[in-house]
């Protein structure tokens, strides 16, 4: 039977679709997922089959249980590739999607920003970046998702159980209108084999961070914590970026934007990816300025680049292990250097080890795992030693959060510190222990994004004039201790606009305090209500001041010992979910790893109403100083400042504050 052509407006409340959709070829053009390696017995490949079938009226399981098993046994996974809708997957304006709750619709935008094909990494798979950060595990999680979504009123919440949409369920107004948890796995099944077996049966995804939150706006998300992070980088050498080279490696969803930063940030930018059709994505999107696939032309190209004192971006098509040690032979000095592949998924296409081709590594992870666990760990030991030999030079080298240092450990590699302190184990810091926690975390500041919902470029240039205009008010009375991040982000959003930003929705970033976010928010409401903008849906990256706890990244300068509790994740989704926020997410994993972080996030929608207003206040306010709290409670110096800052403003908020220890007592007792 034909396809009908159906609507997009009437495909949505469709769901599954009572009339099966014909099988579609697999598209050979699209950046699919490796396939992920054998881990089901034949018993649990047949409960992955029920619960697969379990989404369709029984009339369809026999047509259907040949081709899941197919897909199964190919691809390691069940996508159900048939239930891929065939309209265009984009963020449409919010007034086009079917829907009774505007709070609904705005979240329907978000989902398929996600799976925007400028966007995802993997789309076909629904993976949005890392390799394997999942908005639903399968097609028809997505179908019942959007319809739910649909059919929801305000006193209704949607609740997601890692993909799976468990229901719509009697809420109230003032609720979030859905709550997503991905991968909340009993602590003792958190190892990387157990997110193979759970997500192989169907049962649990990998949400990363912002993708299973429905949160993610392209490369642009990490360009400038990236910008900053690079910046700040040179400032701790003494070093002007211009003339000057940072070395790193991959260009997919989160490290695409490595090559953009770096041009903003105003260095010569080397970032090798062994993928070619994700290289041809981000220079076909002008996010890299040139390609280069020989060594020899590499060094050459950066030398003249040195020499001139070029601000440019340079994708090496090629193994960065080899860029190092080519670096190396001809001398080229690397003021920075770091690495930004996914290791937090290393054995399934996160890390491509040196030595063998992308084809034969992805065939090797599929149907060798161990063999090529083997590669990837002699790869990490080759990549230290390559990084030894240059900060023996003087690079500074640091881990991008990536789990670079931690699996690297793991493989025996020589990165250990030679006097390790609590925190301290490894011979080079996490960015966020020396940049990034120290300068911005503990102060506050930390990656709130907005989307303009109507698809406007005029409303995005609007809204940048806004946030301007706010930060540059609110800096004319800032305290010395945070002028420069104040000046770094009016800097910023003041060449948004001509950096072209945008790969998908009409979306921002920048980086801000607690004033900065509601005052920018409040703004936004009021020009809302004016009928200067339309609708805004407020977010951040989970990569942020209280969202997530992770002692290898976002809690790594925190010294006290409880670097490895969630508590503050936790908490800060708990206290969004009451205090206004639209929809609100946990996740087990992240950039870091299975197993190795709890992150949390959240999003909110502007419509220019006074209980907008009120919302934005209570929530961003907490969602803040919970993670000012916590830093601040283990002696960290900047945050101790900035909560007794926020006390002030706030007559409410009473925090325990920490006594410090003469450390002269431990030298006499």
């Amino acid at each position: 039977m034909p396809d009908i052509k159906v609507s997009f407006q009437d495909q949505i409340p469709e769901g599954i679709p009572k009339v099966l959709p014909q099988p579609k070829p697999y598209d050979t053009s699209i950046n699919h997922a490796p396939k992920r390696k054998e881990i089901l017995s034949p018993q649990e490949k047949n409960l992955a089959l029920r619960n697969a079938l379990r989404y369709f009226d029984p009339k369809h399981h026999e047509e259907l249980l040949p081709e899941f098993k197919n897909e199964l046994d190919t691809y390691g996974r069940i996508y159900m590739y048939r239930l891929r809708p065939d309209y265009k997957m984009y963020a449409r304006p919010i007034n086009e999607y079917p829907a009774q709750s505007k709070q609904a619709a705005a979240i329907m935008l978000m989902i398929q920003n996600n799976l925007d094909y400028a966007v995802a990494q993997h789309p076909h798979e629904l993976i949005t970046y890392g390799g394997n950060g999942g908005v639903f595990q399968n097609w028809a999680q997505y179908r019942l998702t959007m319809k739910y979504l649909a059919e929801m009123n305000d006193e209704q919440t949607l609740v997601m159980y890692s993909g799976h949409p468990m229901g719509l369920f009697p809420s109230h107004k003032e609720a979030p209108r859905v709550v997503v948890t991905n991968g909340m796995m009993i602590p003792n099944y958190s190892k990387p084999d157990d997110w193979e077996k759970f997500n192989a049966l169907g049962v649990t995804q990998y949400g990363q961070m912002t993708a299973g939150s429905y949160m993610y706006i392209g490369p642009q998300g990490i360009v400038h914590g990236t910008t900053i992070t690079v910046l700040n980088g040179f400032r701790k050498i003494g070093k002007l970026p211009k003339g000057n080279l940072f070395v790193t490696s991959g260009l997919g969803g989160m490290s695409g934007a490595q090559p953009k930063a770096g041009n903003i940030a105003g260095c010569i930018t080397v970032c090798a990816e062994v993928n070619p059709k994700i290289t041809q994505i981000r220079l076909d999107q002008g996010w890299i300025d040139e390609k280069i696939t020989d060594l020899d032309e590499l060094a050459a190209r950066v030398a003249k680049a040195k020499a001139e004192k070029e601000i440019i971006s340079i994708a090496y098509l090629g193994n960065v292990v080899d860029v190092w040690e080519k670096f190396d032979e001809a001398n080229i000095h690397i003021d920075l250097g770091s690495d930004q592949t996914s290791l937090h998924n290393p054995w399934a296409g996160g890390y491509y080890p040196v030595g063998l081709s992308f084809e034969a590594s992805n065939t090797m992870m599929a149907n060798e795992p161990e063999k090529f666990k083997e590669h990837v760990q002699k790869s990490l030991r080759q990549h230290a030693v390559a990084i030894n030999r240059h900060t023996a030079k003087g690079t500074y080298f640091f881990d991008y959060g990536n789990a670079f240092l931690l699996e690297a450990s793991r493989a025996g590699a020589d990165i250990m510190a030679e006097k390790p302190e609590l925190g301290r184990e490894f011979r080079y810091p996490s960015y966020v222990q020396d940049i990034m926690g120290p300068m911005c975390f503990d102060y506050g500041f930390g990656p709130f994004r907005w989307v303009c919902a109507s698809g406007k470029p005029e409303d995005l240039s609007k809204t940048d004039k806004i946030a301007c205009k706010v930060l540059e008010d609110i800096m004319k009375n800032s305290p010395k201790e945070i002028q420069q991040q104040m000046a770094d982000n009016i800097q910023w959003i003041k060449g948004a606009q001509d950096n072209q930003l945008v790969v998908g929705s009409q979306a921002r970033i920048l980086y801000a305090d607690a004033e900065g976010r509601m005052k920018i928010a409040e703004a936004f409401n009021q020009a809302i209500s004016a009928g200067q903008i339309g609708e805004v849906i407020l977010g951040r990256d989970h990569h942020d001041v209280s969202g997530t706890d992770s002692p290898y990244r976002e809690t790594s300068n925190i010294y006290d010992g409880s670097r490895f509790t969630a508590d503050m994740a936790i908490h800060n989704v708990i206290g969004d979910s009451f205090r206004g926020a639209t929809w609100v997410s946990i996740h087990n994993g992240g950039g870091v790893g299975w197993g190795e972080v709890v992150n949390g996030g959240f999003g909110m929608v502007l419509d220019g109403s006074k209980e907008a207003s009120t919302r934005l206040k209570r929530m961003l306010f907490w969602d803040v100083n919970n993670g000012i709290s916590r830093r601040s409670w283990a002696r960290n110096k900047g945050a101790i400042f900035a909560i007794k800052r926020a006390m002030e403003v706030e007559p409410n908020l009473q925090v325990t504050l920490p006594n410090l220890v003469d450390d002269n007592l431990f030298e006499t007792n």
